[in-house]
């Protein structure tokens, strides 16, 4: 495994000696819909399982660089940082998309004993609109590095 720096953001830091910007926005996504006491489990259901077990997977790929059992373990570790960011790129941006539509549904009405109500309460659509927002943010960071992990991966 090559050690090296890399650009990120504006300032060159060392890869394995980092928290990144993922686990940070994945870790508000995960906080802000568990906050929102998931209004819609059928969708948020699945925000949360991504968010929870990328925030997990990133920490064990994060210490598994720390501990220096990359240099221990004899694997393409290019090809591997490769698979891991383009899978969870694809389940956030799932997440990203179905957090978005559960804060589209700010307007719906629903029936709850015999009076009509908003599905979201202003409180909760605030949430969800930060949790979408960061949702993005995640996707994107996630992207990124996956560009990344491509160009150090591809020969």
């Amino acid at each position: 495994m090559r050690r090296g720096w890399r650009w990120a953001g504006c300032t060159a830091v060392r890869r394995e000696t980092r928290l990144e910007e993922k686990e940070v926005f994945g870790g508000l996504v995960w906080i802000l819909v568990a906050s929102s006491n998931v209004p819609l489990p059928l969708l948020q259901g699945w925000v949360m399982f991504v968010s929870v077990t990328a925030f997990v997977l990133s920490l064990v790929f994060l210490g598994m660089f720390l501990s220096g059992m990359v240099t221990q373990i004899d694997a393409n570790w290019n090809f591997l940082d490769f698979a891991y960011h383009f899978t969870v790129f694809v389940f956030y941006f799932g997440a990203f998309l179905l957090e978005a539509a559960t804060t589209s549904l700010h307007d719906l009405h629903c029936n709850r004993t015999a009076t009509l109500q908003p599905l979201l309460n202003d409180n909760q659509y605030n949430i969800n609109v930060a949790a979408t927002i960061f949702a993005f943010v995640t996707t994107a960071c996630y992207g990124c590095s996956l560009g990344l992990a491509l160009r150090r991966w591809r020969p």
